[in-house]
């Protein structure tokens, strides 16, 4: 049984950005999941018996090698991919970088990382990121308390 595919997907979503209004993004290889070619925000499953928050985080680990900061929740989206004919829940999260440099650890997945505008996103990405882009800019004073 496939999570997304044969049951609803539980999953998180982290937004990584900097001072900058820069986010981190990767772009998916052929041995990813779904959005093949695409250039999405980290996320992917919570495991079972883990809370969101400390999946984001793994996450972000796993993909990048860096640790981070959740900064808030932007609440929850919702995704139908009708080409792969997947169905997703993500809890979203903004973060930013607190230790390492980020690398591509999962070069089988993705084909490459960058630091992207926020208000300049590559092609092709998925409109849920330019959705939550367009949300970060719009609220970012919630989020950077200092």
């Amino acid at each position: 049984m496939q999570p997304g595919v044969d049951y609803i997907g539980v999953g998180v979503g982290g937004l990584i950005v900097n001072e900058k209004d820069e986010t981190l993004l990767m772009k998916r290889g052929l041995k990813s999941r779904n959005l093949i070619g695409y250039w999405n925000r980290p996320g992917g499953i919570i495991e079972f018996g883990e809370n969101s928050r400390n999946a984001i985080c793994r996450e972000i680990r796993e993909e990048f090698g860096v640790e981070v900061e959740i900064l808030g929740a932007f609440g929850t989206d919702e995704t139908f991919l009708t080409e792969e004919k997947q169905h997703w829940v993500s809890i979203q999260y903004v973060c930013r970088i607190t230790q390492g440099n980020p690398k591509n650890m999962e070069p089988d997945k993705v084909d490459e990382i960058g630091w992207f505008p926020l208000t300049k996103l590559p092609e092709p990405h998925h409109a849920t990121l330019a959705l939550w882009a367009e949300t970060y800019l719009r609220e970012k004073n919630r989020f950077w308390k200092n």
